[in-house]
């Protein structure tokens, strides 16, 4: 009998023990792709009876060249912006994620951003690493507790992130889809009051075409001079040379990006060069814990769907 084939179209991180090891124990072949150009992928995928990718694009062509064997698509990850979900669900063919695995981390690393901004330690930082040893920064630190932090998507980490800001005493707002679910501790309002009243906007939402540059001139222009951007969900979700222009002419005070659009930016340019803008490199779900339980969930559930089973995470069937 022939044994079922995985593609996995790439790697971020060091090794494919956890991978390997799951498929040996399924008698399941493993197929790491060396690149991730897509004629290379569409070549790999000919012999493929699932597919699980990280960063990779799985296009309709990718997905294709399986002429049919393809019965799961799996994503490393929570997004799905990288996979053709709509030919997948077409062709009547399981899309799953992992959509809890990292919640604790990114919201922590969202209120370390928090921090990180209202304090004005990353202004700090760089002025005494030169020699500059002053306390005058503009605009002048306030209190975070008590002031308002803004959540633009309410899921999974948008609600865990709510829970670790209340509890260190901020006042926390937040706009989503269904406005009808109540969130403990968040008050829902709508996007403009979200942008005009925070001292602290994040982003918690999906890159949709509906969500692209959401954030862009018109909503930087209606923040307070005061707030700050936090975006630990897709680079695309921000119009950045609209974030420079507003950085430029003081209309916000600064920003955290863990997501950029494209990944790497060009890091010479606004806003990444920009000392109010803290720039870390798509960072905001790791650790040790995080990472260990992705992989191990992500190929323990291709492995079951593969072998007939119904399978957990299936967003479009």
């Amino acid at each position: 009998m022939t044994k079922l084939r995985i593609l996995l179209t790439d790697v971020a991180w060091p090794d494919t023990n956890i991978e390997q090891s799951l498929c040996t124990n399924a008698d399941c072949e493993l197929i790491i792709a060396p690149s991730t150009n897509e004629s290379a992928l569409t070549k790999l995928a000919e012999n493929a009876d699932a597919i699980v990718t990280c960063w990779a694009e799985v296009t309709a062509g990718v997905i294709a060249a399986t002429r049919g064997r393809c019965q799961v698509v799996s994503r490393l990850g929570i997004g799905l912006d990288n996979i053709d979900v709509n030919y997948c669900t077409q062709h009547q063919i399981p899309v799953t994620n992992i959509p809890d695995y990292c919640l604790q981390e990114v919201a922590e690393h969202t209120l370390a951003s928090i921090f990180t901004l209202g304090r004005q330690l990353g202004t700090f930082h760089l002025r005494t690493k030169n020699n500059d040893y002053q306390r005058e920064v503009e605009p002048p630190i306030r209190r975070i507790h008590g002031q308002t932090l803004g959540i633009i998507g309410l899921g999974n980490i948008g609600q865990r992130v709510a829970s670790l800001a209340s509890a260190v005493g901020l006042n926390v707002i937040g706009t989503r889809r269904n406005m009808t679910q109540a969130i403990a501790g968040v008050r829902l309002t709508n996007f403009d009051e979200v942008i005009n009243i925070s001292d602290f906007v994040s982003l918690h939402l999906p890159l949709t075409p509906d969500t692209q540059h959401m954030l862009g001139e018109p909503q930087f222009a209606a923040m307070k001079d005061s707030a700050f951007l936090i975006n630990t969900a897709r680079g695309g979700l921000v119009d950045h040379a609209a974030l420079a222009a507003a950085l430029e002419s003081k209309q916000i005070a600064g920003a955290a990006l863990d997501v950029q659009d494209p990944e790497p930016p060009d890091l010479t340019v606004p806003p990444y060069n920009d000392p109010r803008v803290i720039v870390t490199p798509h960072t905001a779900f790791i650790s040790e814990e995080s990472i260990t339980d992705l992989r191990t969930r992500c190929f323990e559930n291709t492995l079951s769907i593969l072998s007939g089973s119904p399978g957990k995470y299936v967003v479009n069937l």
